[in-house]
């Protein structure tokens, strides 16, 4: 049986419009009464129609994310984790929109404006217009990022980003610090026309590398229609080179985890033959003791949901853009040249 506004009420020993107030404008009630009324709504099974709320407070208590990854991805996923996990609190929906060329992120910059259907705009490893921000703007919508390249120079209302240049010079200066001097850069090359923020990893290594004098091999791991990396072929472009080198970074785990597997199934041991080193610290690579780059997409998305919601509120942020440094992380699959 589902119980009254008034039951509610009652039972928590507060005033019907605190109740309603708890749900409606949770900015006007203490944390502690509102966690009160929350206790005893739960409890009782009472709950407040979304439509009733969306159409008192005049907003759609939706956010939209935009994402070019599979959900299915370890960023990804972690992203979507570290959003719900605020904004579910606090009565807001995640939408999950994916986007991946330039025509279908304009369609969505076009097309939002005119629904109304969401109170703030979360950008996802990749950029946008500043024509695109502009028609935000225009209805009120704030549109943060997450890993997103260069949004304070975009017109980003703001962001929260890995230090992709510090991550990939500390991995690059790991490696030559090691002895390495012969090695190799695995990057993705998509077929698609977004700018992606990991594009800035590669630079960031080579960078580093040719301040040691050293040239690193640049070699391209093809992505299929699915998302998956065709690690076999990385496979076949390492064997086709004059030389092995001693070592091999990766744009990220995604590409590393399974080539560590590809490089043994083919007699070469990690690290006696080569080190590797990967980006991200995600699934497995402690259970294989991958060395890499440790980020936190959970906690990168759990500020940029709580800068939304004081956006959408009008609260000021205490930090608008936020820059994150990554961490080394050293396991047993770099060690120095064996050769």
């Amino acid at each position: 049986m589902t119980s009254s506004i008034q039951d509610v009420a009652q039972a928590a020993g507060v005033s019907i419009s605190t109740v309603s107030r708890s749900f409606t404008r949770p900015d006007l009630v203490s944390s502690t009464t509102r966690k009160r009324v929350l206790e005893v709504a739960n409890q009782l099974n009472f709950s407040v129609s979304r439509s009733a709320v969306a159409l008192k407070s005049g907003k759609s208590l939706r956010i939209a994310v935009l994402m070019s990854g599979h959900i299915r991805l370890w960023f990804t996923a972690s992203v979507l984790e570290g959003l719900n996990d605020v904004l579910h609190a606090e009565g807001y929906d995640v939408s999950v929109f994916p986007v991946s060329s330039i025509e279908e992120r304009k369609e969505f910059f076009e097309m939002l404006p005119v629904r109304r259907n969401a109170d703030a705009v979360i950008v996802v490893s990749f950029d946008i217009d500043q024509q695109e921000i502009q028609q935000l703007a225009t209805v009120g919508v704030p549109i943060i990022g997450i890993n997103s390249p260069n949004a304070q120079e975009r017109g980003f209302s703001a962001s929260v980003s890995i230090n992709d240049v510090q991550g990939s010079s500390i991995a690059a200066k790991h490696l030559l610090t090691l002895g390495h001097r012969s090695i190799a850069y695995i990057s993705t090359d998509r077929e698609v026309s977004l700018s992606f923020s990991v594009g800035g990893r590669l630079q960031a290594f080579t960078a580093a590398c040719k301040q040691a004098q050293v040239e690193p091999q640049i070699l391209v791991c093809k992505v299929d229609a699915n998302g998956h990396y065709q690690i076999g072929d990385v496979i076949t472009q390492l064997m086709s080179l004059p030389q092995m080198p001693t070592a091999i970074a990766c744009q990220e785990d995604g590409i590393a985890v399974p080539l560590l597997f590809q490089l043994e199934r083919n007699g070469l041991s990690v690290p006696h033959d080569v080190s590797l080193i990967g980006y991200d610290d995600s699934f497995y690579t402690d259970d294989i003791s991958l060395t890499t780059i440790r980020q936190d997409p959970v906690g990168m998305a759990q500020q940029a949901a709580r800068i939304a919601l004081d956006l959408i509120e009008g609260r000021t942020p205490e930090q608008l853009f936020i820059t994150c440094d990554a961490q080394l992380v050293v396991r047993s699959s770099t060690s120095r040249p064996m050769r």
